[in-house]
C-alpha cells in the first residue's frame, strides 16, 4: 500500500519537473534570438545534429540500447519513428523561422491551440465522438483563427502548422509509446545524416556559421543539443511523477510565455484583433480543459477510439 506523503512528495516533483520543461520551453525565443544572424535552415541543421550528439550520450551513459534496438527491429514502428523525425523537423523549422522573423506572437498561438487540433485529429483519425463542449471549445478556437485571418487578409499559417505539427508528432508518439529519449534519437537519426551534410556543406563553401561568426556563435549553435534535450527530460520525469490533466494545465505556461515576450520584450505588433482572436481561444481552452477534467458534465458519455500501439 503506498503511503499517503510519498504519493503527495511524487506529485510535487512531477509538477516542478513539468513546469521546468514548459518555462524552458516557454524560454525558447530567448535563445533563438540569439541566432538571429544565421539562417533558420542552419539553425536547424546544428539542432538536429547536436541534439542527436548529446541524446547518444545520454542513451550511453544510462545504458538505454536495449529498448533501441527493440524499436529497430520492428519495421512498422521503425517507419513510423523516421516519419516523427520529418514532421518534427518541420515543426523546429517553423519555430526557428517564426521567433527570428518577428512572429513570435503567432507562434504562441499555435501552442495554444494545439490541444484542440489533437482533438479534432482524433475525431478525424480515429472517428471519435465529440461532447457538446468540446464541439463548442473546437468552433470557438476556429472563430479566433478566422478574425486574425479576415483582419490580415492571410492565413496564420505559422500557427497552423505549428499546430498541426505538434500534434501529428504527438499522435504517432501515442501509437508508438517510445520513450522520449530513445524516442528522440531515432528521430534525429533519420535526418542527422542530412542535417550533417548541410553543415559541412556550407563550411566548405565559407558560408556556414562556425567558420564566418564569432566563436560564441559557434558555442550558441553547440548548446541548442542541450537546449532541446533538456526540456524533453524534464518532461519526461514530470508525466511519470503527476498525473496526465496537471501536465495538460502546465502545458499552456509556454505559449503564454512566448506572447508575453513577443508583446513586452520583442515589442512585436499586437492589435486589437490580435487580443480578441487570441480571447476567442483562450475561453475555448478553458472549455475543453475544464470538460476534460470533468467539471463540465457532457449530455452524454463520449465515445473515444482506441489506440492500438505497434509490438
Amino acid at each position: 500500500m503506498s503511503n499517503p506523503d510519498q504519493i503527495i512528495s511524487e506529485n510535487t516533483a512531477g509538477v516542478f519537473y513539468g513546469f521546468s520543461a514548459f518555462v524552458l520551453w516557454g524560454l525558447l525565443p530567448l535563445y533563438w534570438k540569439l541566432l538571429e544572424a544565421v539562417p533558420a535552415v542552419e539553425i536547424l541543421a546544428h539542432r538536429i545534429f547536436w541534439s542527436f550528439l548529446v541524446v547518444t550520450l545520454v542513451v550511453m551513459i544510462t545504458g538505454g540500447w536495449k529498448t533501441l534496438f527493440y524499436s529497430l527491429a520492428n519495421r512498422k514502428k521503425l517507419m513510423l519513428i523516421f516519419s516523427c523525425g520529418f514532421i518534427i523537423s518541420l515543426n523546429w523549422f517553423t519555430y526557428i523561422y517564426a521567433v527570428n522573423s518577428g512572429f513570435v506572437i503567432e507562434a504562441s498561438m499555435g501552442y495554444y491551440i494545439n490541444p484542440l487540433v489533437v482533438v479534432l485529429l482524433g475525431v478525424t483519425v480515429f472517428r471519435e465522438k465529440l461532447g457538446r463542449w468540446q464541439l463548442a471549445a473546437l468552433l470557438l478556437a476556429t472563430a479566433g483563427v478566422l478574425i486574425i485571418t479576415l483582419q490580415y487578409g492571410r492565413v496564420p499559417w505559422i500557427a497552423l502548422l505549428l499546430a498541426g505539427t505538434f500534434a501529428a508528432y504527438g499522435l504517432i508518439k501515442k501509437i508508438i509509446r517510445l520513450d522520449p529519449v530513445s524516442g528522440l534519437i531515432l528521430e534525429t537519426f533519420i535526418v542527422m545524416p542530412v542535417a550533417l551534410l548541410y553543415i559541412v556543406s556550407l563550411e566548405r563553401t565559407g558560408a556556414g556559421a562556425l567558420g564566418a561568426m564569432p566563436f560564441q556563435t559557434a558555442l550558441i549553435l553547440a548548446g541548442t543539443g542541450i537546449i532541446t534535450a533538456t526540456p524533453l527530460f524534464l518532461y519526461a520525469r514530470g508525466i511519470e511523477k503527476t498525473t496526465f490533466s496537471m501536465m495538460g494545465f502546465l502545458q499552456y505556461i509556454a505559449p503564454t510565455i512566448n506572447l508575453l515576450l513577443g508583446i513586452f520584450v520583442f515589442r512585436e505588433f499586437f492589435s486589437l484583433a490580435h487580443l480578441v482572436s487570441f480571447c476567442f481561444i483562450w475561453v475555448a481552452l478553458i472549455i475543453f480543459t475544464l470538460a476534460n477534467v470533468g467539471l463540465l458534465k457532457e449530455p452524454y458519455a463520449m465515445k473515444t477510439g482506441t489506440l492500438k500501439p505497434y509490438r
